[in-house]
């Protein structure tokens, strides 16, 4: 087991973000991320020298405070182990370029702004009306996602919603009618997502999700013709509500919420 040892006097969200999404980069799936956070004394930082020293991992790392990162690099150098900067260059051309200084206090809390109490709503509305569960939702969302079930509907409205974007999301049932309130979005000028995905890819997905359930891949559910009819039927209700279609077969969660955000940029 291959290790990345990610450290921060801070929580370490960052470096660990940058490290996921290298790791996404490879088929080498036998690597674990250690991560430490609040990291406030060179001790620290030898004591993670040392686990990387005997494991043979590197270590990626996002310290603020200058003798912790001088610390960290100098002693990674001596003992020849590969530590990546995740932060300093860009902290470096910030104070470069804007002729600035980074805040000294290691590790900044979070600020309770208009934003972050933002971000607490738009959390609490897509749990709220996740999966069609209160269609009530539909008429009060910032933007509505459809599409037939593992279409990963349900991760796309929680990553918006630490954006600040309240998602209700509505999965197309077989021989189902959807709600009204879906075809009054239009007239409300919201915004509706249609989501939908390769059949070949789906069959895969909900055939491991059955096993996953312990249940027999002879399912109804993980039938190439079933999903082919649901598909077709979600087609036609997207070409009805006329709304920007995405295909999700090959895009991470970043990438289509990515996509969905630039919608609110137009």
């Amino acid at each position: 087991m291959s290790i990345i040892y990610v450290c921060s006097d801070a929580v370490g969200e960052t470096a660990e973000a940058v490290a996921h999404a290298t790791l996404r980069q490879f088929t080498n799936q036998n690597v674990q991320l250690k991560r430490y956070g609040h990291i406030q004394t060179e001790e620290e930082i030898q004591d993670i020298l040392n686990q990387a020293a005997e494991t043979g991992g590197f270590i990626a790392y996002t310290l603020v405070q200058p003798e912790l990162r001088e610390k960290m690099k100098q002693e990674a150098i001596l003992r020849e182990i590969r530590a990546v900067d995740v932060m300093g260059p860009m902290m470096q051309a910030f104070i470069d370029t804007f002729n600035d200084s980074p805040k000294p206090e290691p590790g900044q809390r979070q600020v309770l702004d208009e934003a972050y109490f933002k971000r607490i709503e738009a959390i609490e509305f897509a749990v709220k009306y996740d999966d069609g569960k209160d269609v009530r939702g539909l008429l009060k969302a910032d933007v509505v996602l459809i599409g037939v079930s593992r279409t990963s509907k349900t991760p796309l409205s929680i990553f918006l919603a630490h954006k600040g974007i309240k998602a209700a999301n509505l999965p197309i049932l077989p021989d189902t009618t959807p709600p009204m309130e879906l075809f009054q979005t239009k007239s409300k000028n919201q915004l509706v997502i249609g989501l939908t995905i390769e059949p070949e890819h789906l069959l895969k997905v909900r055939t491991e999700r059955l096993k996953a359930l312990g249940l027999p891949n002879q399912a109804k559910y993980a039938s190439m013709e079933q999903i082919k009819k649901e598909l077709d039927q979600a087609d036609s209700i997207m070409k009805r509500l006329n709304c920007p279609v995405l295909n999700v077969s090959d895009k991470s969660i970043e990438e289509t919420a990515g996509i969905i955000m630039s919608h609110f940029s137009k």
